[in-house]
Parts: structure tokens; sequence; C-alpha cells
């Protein structure tokens, strides 16, 4: 039985609030489970250095962890971001761009921020699921802007898989991931195509059919994910 007394294939229960920031060009509040993640998407002029006179836009994606979003303060990083949050700041970023269907949108950055408000883990599968509904949203204020058509191409979401015991389970909590021998995040485009497969044998190693597994949770995951942004977009 898992903590929360779901099965091994069930998600946490999923939320998508798409439109709670009133400023932004796009903008998701998302909740899975315990995990809270405010996502929003910024239209800017410009791109970076290696975009200028390409014609081409750019999205990218920064993250960031309030101080009590955990059981315990943490400190802010006041003098840029660490390790963790520059790798799982290019990870949603890497994701989010893989839901384009073209960047020439014009030399305009569409910016991520996907600030966790509330962590009992899965917060980067979270920031992902929730600013691709951010980005939708930015992507058809620019349409209306600017008059490009809208350069969105496929959904894109992500959920965290494990194996606890000898079990391969779906969308781990906190207190799961702690103590999982294996865990991964799994990012997928709509349908069925995967984007990135983040793995690791925290306290152990696996075998082949235990990672066949847990991409087939991870398939079955994402796709309810899928449903849900589809709902909350109105599509």
């Amino acid at each position: 039985m898992r903590p929360d007394g779901r099965s091994a294939r069930e998600l946490r229960s999923v939320t998508l609030e798409r439109g709670a920031n009133p400023y932004a060009e796009g903008s998701c509040l998302v909740r899975a489970g315990g995990t809270l993640v405010h996502c929003t998407a910024s239209v800017e002029a410009g791109v970076p250095p290696f975009k200028k006179g390409t014609g081409e836009g750019w999205v990218t994606a920064e993250y960031a962890m309030l101080p009590r979003a955990t059981t315990e303060r943490t400190r802010r990083e006041r003098s840029g971001p660490g390790g963790r949050t520059h790798e799982i700041q290019r990870l949603i970023g890497r994701s989010l761009r893989a839901s384009m269907a073209t960047m020439a949108f014009g030399e305009y950055t569409i910016r991520i921020d996907c600030d966790v408000l509330q962590a009992d883990g899965g917060t980067r599968t979270a920031s992902i699921t929730g600013g691709c509904v951010a980005l939708v949203d930015a992507c058809s204020w620019l349409e209306r802007e600017t008059g490009v058509a809208s350069p969105f191409g496929s959904l894109v979401a992500a959920v965290s898989v494990g194996v606890i015991g000898d079990e391969e389970r779906l969308d781990l909590a906190y207190t799961e991931d702690r103590d999982a021998v294996v865990d991964a995040n799994i990012v997928m485009v709509e349908p069925d195509r995967f984007v990135e497969v983040q793995g690791t044998g925290e306290q152990g190693t696996f075998v082949r059919s235990q990672l066949d597994s847990m991409l087939d949770l991870a398939t079955e995951g994402t796709t309810t994910l899928f449903q849900l942004q589809r709902q909350a977009l109105e599509w």
C-alpha cells in the first residue's frame, strides 16, 4: 500500500488552473497531490545572441522553489541558480521547446517561470505539465498581437516513476522518491513520443524489464495528463 492509498499505476490528484495569473500572457497553477507550482509565460521582445538576425524566436524556462515550499526553510538563491536548479530549468526549457511546431515566430523570447509554492515530489514534472498550458496561451497571445500563426505544435507533459522495494510505481510523492531504489522522470510529447528519459539507480541497479515497466507506466500517466491539459485549454 502506498502512503496515500493509491494503486501502483495511479496518478495523484492533478488540477490545472489555466489563467491563474491575470498579468501574464499565459499562466497555469498546477497541483499534483501536495505539490503546487505557479507557471507563467511572458513574451519579451528580443532573443539570445545566438538567435539574433535569424528571424526566429526562443523558448526558455526559469525555476525556483520558495523558502517554505518544503518542511524546513531553504535559503533563496540570491546569487543565481545553483546546480540542481540550473539542471531543472534546462530540462523544463528543453521539454517546452519540443512542443513547438516552429521557432519562426519573430525575434521574441517566451520565458516560462515555474515557481514552486509547495513541494511534495515531482516539482520538475509538474512544472513541465503546467508550463505547457501557459505556453499555449502565450503562443495564442503572440498570434493575436503580431499576426504570426501560433508556433505551438503538440502538448508535452511529464511524470515521475520509480521502483519501491520490487514494485514499479507511477508519480512518486516525496516520501516514495526519498526511499526509491530507482527513480526516473519521463517527458513525452502527445501522443507517445519521448522527449527525455532521466533514470537513476539511487540505491541499487535495475534490469531492462523494470525499465520497460516504468516507461509503460509513464506512457499511461502522460496520456491522462494530456487529457487534463486539453480540458484546461478547452480543446
